[in-house]
């Protein structure tokens, strides 16, 4: 670490505390940005294989010159007329099925989340959340409380119960009917809930399981899920807030890959590239239960600019045909992995859709022993040959490849070549 990187650091933990967290071993100083480019303070670039924020890439400069645009006409809140909320409403919703009609705006997937819970609660007139297991939905109190990757068991309110998470890799469920077992524990859920005089508010889930490890959810999973769950009384909350706005490859939301109709659905960043803008969408019957208790306000949700920014977002994945994109250029980074198995004993599974592709990496192939150490070696020594990924799942052992949406098939190989050499240094070590 070179001494400017010391002093940054140094300055960040005095100013910011210990409570922030930075990636690799030798954090990054970024600078610059373009595409799926990005550049450190000596120049160095790096493929960026790790953030969907800036969904159509670093500095799209349609979305910029949307934003300085209208930035420099106007920005207000939504209490006062303005077209571009409006165009950006008829937009959103006529990317989703019929029923779900009504947007409503705010700044973070977490603000979405937490939203979702209060339209929930308002319709049902209950309180208990039924999430998967080391799921993550958000930072602010009500939807750290239902993340449990991040709020561990004893924090834990006695409204959360958690269901397995759908892992047909390493879970309790491999078979042809995983998806309907694994959906049973829904219902266990509804009955633990019973036990402690709760019922059921909604069912939330990210649709790519992105927290557990990139888990596809079985076919079938998500159908009976949300059937479980409204026969409880409850709703069914798809968070997109990941694998929305065509990332997924064949769908534009997650949830499409099956025939079922969420009753909310929560998105957030990428919806904007990164500018700070974020939504709800759901039928009018329920955002009428909300607007009789209280209603809803969000100073910055949805301003003038945020919606520039989107409007321009949902042009460039339309007209840069950005989710063929991800089809495309993700079913051949998964077809590479596969072949890279052959090499590379230490890969144990790879899946995921589009361009949200998970690397599952072991100790032993058999038994399917997380190899942890490996995965944070990997990680650590991509980033030092200029690629930028990141571990999830509960035993930290999953690469997460999820790169803006215009990664190229030559970036790609790019990518491949150097998590070839990379696993091939790390398994020697």
């Amino acid at each position: 670490m070179n001494s400017d990187t010391s002093s940054l650091l140094r300055r960040r933990e005095r100013l910011l505390g210990s409570a922030y967290s930075l990636f690799y071993r030798e954090p990054l100083h970024l600078v610059r940005g373009e595409g799926v480019w990005l550049y450190d303070a000596n120049g160095r670039k790096y493929l960026d294989m790790y953030n969907n924020v800036p969904h159509v890439g670093h500095c799209h400069p349609r979305v910029v010159d949307a934003m300085c645009e209208q930035a420099a006409l106007l920005n207000t809140h939504t209490r006062y007329l303005h077209e571009n909320v409006l165009d950006y409403a008829e937009r959103l919703t006529a990317k989703l099925p019929d029923e779900l009609d009504t947007a409503m705006f705010c700044c973070t997937g977490s603000e979405a989340n937490e939203l979702a819970l209060r339209i929930a609660r308002s319709v049902t007139g209950a309180r208990g959340v039924i999430v998967t297991d080391y799921a993550y939905h958000g930072n602010s109190q009500a939807t750290w409380e239902i993340s449990p990757e991040d709020c561990s068991d004893e924090h834990r309110p006695d409204y959360v119960v958690t269901v397995p998470s759908p892992d047909r890799y390493r879970g309790r469920y491999r078979g042809d009917d995983a998806g309907e077992r694994y959906a049973a524990h829904v219902q266990d859920a509804v009955d633990v809930l019973a036990e402690r005089g709760i019922k059921p508010a909604a069912f939330i889930i990210d649709t790519i399981v992105s927290s557990g490890g990139v888990v596809v959810p079985p076919v079938g999973y998500l159908s009976k899920a949300a059937a479980t769950v409204r026969q409880a009384g409850g709703l069914f909350i798809a968070d997109e807030v990941q694998p929305g706005f065509g990332r997924t490859g064949k769908n534009f939301w997650g949830f499409a890959a099956e025939p079922v109709v969420p009753d909310i659905v929560t998105m957030g960043k990428p919806m904007g590239n990164g500018h700070p803008v974020a939504g709800v969408v759901t039928r009018a019957d329920l955002a009428a239960a909300l607007a009789g208790k209280g209603g809803y306000f969000n100073t910055f949700g949805g301003n003038p600019v945020s919606c520039a920014a989107a409007l321009a977002v949902l042009d460039i994945i339309e007209e840069e045909a950005l989710q063929q994109n991800a089809l495309r250029v993700g079913q051949h980074i998964a077809d590479a992995l596969r072949k890279l198995s052959d090499r590379h004993e230490c890969i144990g599974d790879v899946r995921g859709n589009g361009l949200f592709i998970a690397l599952e990496l072991v100790t032993d192939r058999e038994q399917r022993l997380p190899a942890a150490a490996l995965a944070s070696a990997t990680v650590n020594d991509l980033r030092d040959r200029g690629v930028l990924t990141g571990s999830i799942g509960p035993d930290n052992n999953v690469l997460k490849l999820r790169p803006p949406m215009v990664l190229s098939r030559a970036d790609a190989d790019f990518m491949l070549g150097v998590l070839d050499r990379s696993l091939e240094a790390g398994t020697d070590m």
